[in-house]
């Protein structure tokens, strides 16, 4: 049997970044719920938690075995494995990992923002994306070198790639490019 509770399932770019032909991927938010693990008496966790080791400290629960907010959420990928050596129970590689209450308190923006950041797997955002004249695509990553070439290399009678940069800031909506 499982501790955990799917809440949701929704779709993300598959590394972190909207792309116009980018793959998505199933982002999985995984429930503990409050009474798993509990150090509540009468609960069955009299021997201790079994899940301490890889999941945010236990809540007290009443004598139903509800507390306010779950224990955890957990967020995996569709492709995410459960199953360690230390617990069964263990997902190998969860994307986040959040107390109930820290669940309950973040906005979506927050979230999809650090799901978006374990997505790209420590990789920098994209800040644009090159469309090539032969219809391949290319993002370019924040902090990205890109190779210099010289202008005897240049063929300007062929089209030149266009660039579509996506917006850099989040405040400032009037904020035109140059």
């Amino acid at each position: 049997m499982s501790i955990y509770a799917t809440l949701w399932t929704l779709k993300f770019p598959r590394d972190g970044d909207l792309a116009s032909e980018g793959d998505w991927i199933a982002v999985h938010a995984q429930a503990v719920p409050p009474h798993i693990g509990t150090p509540t008496p009468g609960q069955g966790y009299e021997q201790g938690d079994p899940y301490a080791s890889f999941l945010p400290p236990p809540v007290v629960v009443d004598e139903a075995g509800a507390a306010p907010y779950h224990r955890a959420v957990v967020f995996v990928t569709e492709h995410s494995s459960k199953g360690t050596e230390r617990n069964p129970q263990e997902y190998v590689a969860p994307l986040l990992v959040l107390t109930g209450e820290e669940y309950a308190r973040i906005g979506f923006a927050e979230l999809h923002r650090r799901l978006g950041e374990a997505l790209r797997a420590n990789g920098a955002p994209a800040v644009a994306e090159i469309a090539r004249a032969r219809g391949s695509r290319k993002q370019v990553r924040s902090g990205e070198v890109q190779p210099k070439v010289s202008t005897e290399a240049l063929d300007l009678s062929r089209p030149v790639d266009e660039v579509r940069a996506q917006k850099p800031w989040t405040d400032d909506r009037e904020k035109q490019y140059p």
